[in-house]
C-alpha cells in the first residue's frame, strides 16, 4: 500500500512558478513509477508528466514539455513537478499517482496504469 500526499499548489501570476511535492508512505518508493495529471475545471483528467522508478527516465505531455520539469529524489521518498512560465490554462488539480513497476524501469503515461493517487492539489493560475 502507498499513501501520496501532494502539496506546493497556491495562487500564482501568469509567468511565475511554482514546484509541487508528492511525499509517498512507505519503504517501496524505489519499486514505483510516477505520474502527475491535472484536471482542469470542466474537464476530464490529463496526463502531465511521468518519471521512471530509477528516475532515469522522464515522459511529458507534449504542450508542456519545455515548462514542466519532472524529478523524484528517493532520499526523500518524494517526486517533484516544476512548473515554469505558468498560464490561465495551467490552471487545475493537479494529481500525483503511483504504481509497482518492480524489475522494469518504465514510464507509465496514462492514468489507468496507475494504483495509488493522492487527493491533489490546486493549481490557479491569474493572468
Amino acid at each position: 500500500q502507498v499513501q501520496l500526499v501532494e502539496s506546493g499548489g497556491g495562487l500564482v501570476q501568469a509567468g511565475g512558478s511554482l514546484r509541487l511535492s508528492c511525499v509517498a508512505s512507505g519503504r517501496t518508493f524505489s519499486a514505483t513509477a510516477m505520474g502527475w495529471f491535472r484536471q482542469p475545471p470542466g474537464k476530464e483528467r490529463e496526463f502531465v508528466g511521468a518519471v521512471s522508478r530509477s528516475g532515469g527516465r522522464t515522459a511529458y505531455a507534449d504542450s508542456l514539455k519545455g515548462r514542466f520539469t519532472i524529478s523524484r529524489d528517493s532520499a526523500k521518498n518524494t517526486v517533484y513537478l516544476q512548473m515554469n512560465t505558468l498560464k490561465p490554462e495551467d490552471t487545475a488539480v493537479y494529481y500525483c499517482a503511483a504504481a509497482f513497476t518492480i524489475g522494469t524501469d518504465v514510464i507509465l503515461t496514462q492514468d489507468d496504469q496507475y494504483n495509488y493517487w493522492g487527493q491533489g492539489t490546486q493549481v490557479t493560475v491569474s493572468s
